[in-house]
């Protein structure tokens, strides 16, 4: 009876590990509906302008003096290695100083790390306000201005997107092994 019962136990893990992401996911958040401007101007509606894709999402701004250039740098990182493996996933860089990070801000700001704006969009066009609360809803990402200074406290994570608009993984946008990491889910997940 006991053989029975562990041998039904493990038929039973089988199947709902079978039935689980082929990638280890470590997330599971809704992105709550936002609308955005890129660095030409262009409306951009998230989620909804990247259904049917999957898609990477990181926080920064550019007068930021810490994480930001090498999350960016690392993100350049990753646009050069989707395109070797013939990935196209868009890459959505959101900024969490919307006042000051104009459309001209951020390209001015892009320009360093070689963007292809064909693939990679930095966004703006929004209040803080609205983007601190869409970050903590839609990413569990806190976003926070620093008292005396033109510095925004905020997550260090890039964020792997379903294309149903679902987060389902982050990964550290300041270490470069990361880069390796999404390529390969994204690969497995494409497949």
């Amino acid at each position: 009876m006991k053989l029975r019962i562990w041998f039904g136990m493990v038929i039973l893990l089988l199947i709902v590990s079978a039935c689980g992401s082929p990638i280890e996911e470590n997330m599971s958040r809704n992105v709550d509906q936002m609308t955005t401007v890129n660095q030409h101007g262009n409306e951009v509606k998230l989620p909804e302008d990247f259904k049917g894709d999957y898609w990477i999402a990181d926080f920064i701004f550019t007068n930021c003096d810490t994480v930001c250039p090498p999350m960016t740098g690392n993100m350049s990182r990753l646009q050069n290695q989707l395109k070797e493996e013939n990935l196209e996933v868009p890459l959505v860089s959101v900024s969490v100083d919307p006042k000051n990070d104009t459309p001209e801000e951020l390209v001015a700001f892009s320009k360093d790390y070689q963007p292809d704006y064909e693939q990679w969009d930095f966004l703006t066009g929004y209040t803080f306000q609205e983007v601190k609360e869409w970050s903590i809803k839609s990413f569990q990402s806190p976003l926070k201005k620093l008292p005396d200074s033109n510095q925004v406290a905020h997550g260090t994570s890039f964020y792997l997107v379903t294309p149903e608009g679902e987060v389902i993984k982050s990964y550290s946008g300041t270490d470069a092994d990361s880069v390796t990491k999404i390529v390969e889910d994204l690969k497995t997940l494409k497949k």
